[in-house]
C-alpha cells in the first residue's frame, strides 16, 4: 500500500515593521524602496533596491519618519522623499481598526 505524499507548508516570508518591530507575513506591510531616483512606496514589492516594510497604520508611519525609515534605508530622506512618504500616510487610517469583542 502506498502512502500519500504529505502536503508541504507554504513558505510565508516575514518581515518586520520599522516602525512598531511587529513580525509580519509580507503580504500584510507595504514596503518603502531606496532607488537611484529616491525614496518610493513599492506596492507591487518588486522593484530593484534597499527596502523597509511599514504597516497601513499611521502611527507606524509617524515613528518610522521620525528617523528608524532612514536608518532601515541607510540614507538621508530628502525634503522630496519625505513630502512624497506624508502624503501616503495622510491617506491611511487614523486609528489601528480593532474588532470589538462580543461580550
Amino acid at each position: 500500500m502506498k502512502k500519500k505524499p504529505a502536503q508541504r507548508v507554504k513558505h510565508v516570508p516575514q518581515r518586520t515593521c520599522v516602525g512598531c518591530r511587529d513580525v509580519l507575513s509580507k503580504r500584510q506591510l507595504i514596503r518603502i524602496v531606496r532607488t537611484s531616483e529616491g525614496v518610493r512606496i513599492d506596492p507591487t514589492s518588486k522593484l530593484a533596491g534597499r527596502g523597509a516594510y511599514l504597516h497601513d497604520r499611521r502611527e507606524c508611519w509617524e515613528r518610522g519618519l521620525k528617523g528608524a525609515l532612514q536608518n532601515a534605508l541607510k540614507t538621508e530622506l530628502t525634503k522630496e522623499d519625505r513630502a512624497t512618504l506624508e502624503d501616503f500616510m495622510n491617506t491611511l487610517p487614523q486609528e489601528a481598526e480593532t474588532n470589538p469583542q462580543p461580550m
